[in-house]
Formats: structure tokens, sequence, C-alpha cells
């Protein structure tokens, strides 16, 4: 692993990109209509990629695609409808996806909620988005990456996959009853960890890089938009926070970085590799997470 690192917390994603052409690349970034979803798209986009939003709303989508080919005129880039809340809109993503190779996923698009709620196929929300929907899209996905040079999955985690220190299987998702906002998050974000880590001991061996990442600590994002008290916090502490570009960063570090194998099955945070936690490292939590999540995307067909 290399142990000079050029860039860190101050770096925006335009600093890492600086002097890469990406136009031989396919990108997909889901949940890329706003905050750093936007910007990793568009600095990808200004780098000469051809980058897939992929989202549920048909019309700020394209918004966002008006605001990138405003700023970079021969932007390459598209929108494809995707509901991670249901397991249905996921596989009909990947159905119609004309792209025939995919060289990286970055599995951007989260949600968080103080009030429980359930996606399509009745899985707690937070977790529902967050891992279950692109776990399956990952999976329907792999036939496209792994038929390129070097495939890439990036997983947006959180410093929030610490807490709770460990995934109690008997109450996850968490059910109505003991359902907390910040826990569920908690979860989701493990789960992206784990599930990043688990994709790179099973794929390693055929050229995927998989790992994951902290974007920041509260980033303004619109990732609490089911929340008054979530927008208002957001809007409080933008001034003490990353930008939406600073944010993205690391996002499009792990996914150009060279070479691939500094990356592989590690978590990174202001572009630099950082310790997860040690639940985020279990072998064994992450195969049984795997198996429960094929389980569940089988049932919901």
């Amino acid at each position: 692993m290399a142990n000079n690192w050029l860039f860190d917390g101050r770096s925006t994603a335009d600093d890492v990109l600086s002097g890469k052409d990406l136009s031989a690349k396919t990108i997909i970034v889901t949940g890329a209509n706003t905050g750093i979803g936007f910007e990793t798209a568009r600095a990808l986009a200004a780098a000469g990629g051809h980058i897939i939003l992929a989202g549920r709303n048909r019309v700020t989508n394209e918004e966002a695609i008006s605001k990138i080919t405003a700023l970079h005129s021969n932007a390459n880039v598209e929108f494809a409808s995707l509901d991670l809340a249901s397991l249905e809109s996921v596989r009909a993503f990947c159905e119609n996806l004309l792209a025939e190779t995919i060289d990286v996923l970055i599995c951007n698009a989260g949600v968080t909620t103080p009030d429980y709620q359930e996606t399509q196929d009745g899985f707690e929300q937070t977790v529902g988005i967050c891992h279950i929907g692109h776990f399956l899209l990952t999976q329907l996905l792999l036939p496209k990456l792994l038929a390129t040079p070097d495939p890439r999955v990036v997983m947006l985690s959180s410093e929030s996959h610490r807490y709770p220190k460990v995934i109690d299987f008997n109450k996850f998702p968490l059910p109505k009853e003991n359902y907390k906002g910040l826990s569920a998050y908690g979860q989701a974000k493990l789960c992206n960890t784990l599930f990043a880590n688990e994709l790179q001991r099973r794929y390693s061996d055929q050229g995927l890089t998989a790992c994951s990442l902290h974007p920041g600590t509260f980033v303004t994002t619109d990732i609490g938009r089911n929340s008054m008290l979530g927008r208002v916090f957001m809007k409080l502490a933008s001034p003490f926070t990353k930008s939406p570009a600073q944010g993205a960063a690391t996002s499009v570090f792990c996914a150009t970085h060279e070479p691939a194998a500094d990356l592989g099955g590690l978590y990174f945070s202001d572009c630099q590799p950082k310790r997860n936690s040690k639940e985020a490292s279990d072998e064994e939590v992450a195969k049984k997470l795997w198996n429960l999540s094929e389980e569940w995307v089988a049932a919901a067909q």
C-alpha cells in the first residue's frame, strides 16, 4: 500500500481528478441529484467519464444533468430510473440498462428518518434503501462489472457505522417497536462496510476492487430530507462542515486511485485509509449479512 497519500480532508473532488482522463469509463452513481452524489457525478463527468445518474426522481435528476452540462459542455451524462426502496425497480433498472459494461458502481444514495417507515418490500426503510437495495443492485450488475479490466464498487458508509457496536440479528432491521433513527442509520452504514469487505473477499480474484468510505462529518447534504429537525440541523451546521465538493473527494478517490490494490477491502476517510470498527472487520458477521440479504431479495421476487 502507498505510504504517501496525496489528498486529505481539504481536498475537493476536482483536486483528486485533476489530470485524469476517464473517457473510457462508464460509472453509475446512485443518489446523484443532490449533495455529495451530485458533486461526485459532476466531477467524474468533468474528467470525461460516461456517468449514469441513478435515482427515483426524474425531474431532480434531469435538473442535475442540466447543471452538469451547463458547467461542462462536453459532459456525457444520462439519467436512469432507480428506486432503491423497491426491489422491483432495482431489477427493472438492471434489465433496462443499455451499457454493456460498467467500470465503477458508486453506491452513494442514503436516507435517515426519525420515524419508522418501510420500503415497498416491507423492510425498515433506512437499511432497506442504504443496504438491501444496493445489495441487489450490485449483485445484478456484477456480470457487467466483471466484464471490465478494473471493476470497482464504492460503498458510502459513515463513521456512524461504529454505533451500534454490533448487529443484533434478532432485531435487524429494527422493528417498529424498537426503532430509533440514529441506530437504524448506524446499522445501515455498518452494513455498507461489511458488504464492501465481503465483496472484496468473494470477487477480488476476478479483478474486482471493493471498498467503503466516510465522506465527512455532517457534510451538507439532503440526507435529512425526511426530517424537519434534520434539515434545520444541516442548515445550522453547514458553516462548520465540509462542502459537498470536499465530501465527494473520497468517493472519486476510491473510484479512480491507482493502483487499485491500495483500496481493496479498506475503509477510507479524507482520501486516506482508516481503521474501521471491530464488527465491520468481522468476516463471520459479513458472511451472515450476505446470506441473510440473499434470502431477503430472493423472497421478495
